[in-house]
C-alpha cells in the first residue's frame, strides 16, 4: 500500500511512504531567503516536518541528495546540514551542483524509514 501526504499543489505529494520507505522532497518555503545556508536551514525544517508527518525522523534517512545552485557555495549548505544531522546516524549523502527554478538554490530529496 502506498501512503501519500498532500503537498501544497495537487500534483505534488509532500512525503510518499511504501512497505517502510519514507520518500520526501523539499525547498524552503516561499519567500525564499537568498542564501544558500537560510535556505538550508529552512529546507532541513520543511524535511524534519515531512518525515514526522510520514512517522519517521532524520535519525532514520538511509540517504539524502542535495541539490545547490551553486556548488562553489557548498560549505554554506555544509554549515546547515552539519548543524542539523543526526551525528549518531548520519545518513550516505550526495551533493550536485545543478540548475534550480529561483528563487530556490537548494533542494533535498531524503530517503528514510518509517518507525
Amino acid at each position: 500500500m502506498i501512503t501519500r501526504f498532500p503537498g501544497l499543489t495537487p500534483t505534488r505529494s509532500r512525503a510518499v511512504v511504501h512497505d517502510g520507505l519514507v520518500l520526501t522532497v523539499a525547498v524552503t518555503p516561499d519567500p525564499a531567503p537568498p542564501g544558500i545556508y537560510e535556505q538550508t536551514v529552512n529546507t532541513l525544517k520543511r524535511i524534519d516536518e515531512s518525515l514526522a508527518m510520514a512517522g519517521s525522523d532524520k535519525s532514520r534517512i538511509l540517504s539524502a541528495i542535495v541539490y545547490i545552485a551553486d556548488i562553489t557555495r557548498k560549505e554554506e549548505m555544509n554549515k546547515a546540514w552539519d548543524e542539523w544531522v543526526d551525528r549518531a546516524n548520519p545518513p550516505m549523502r550526495a551533493c550536485l551542483g545543478v540548475d534550480l527554478e529561483p528563487p530556490h538554490l537548494v533542494e533535498i530529496v531524503v530517503t528514510a524509514t518509517s518507525r
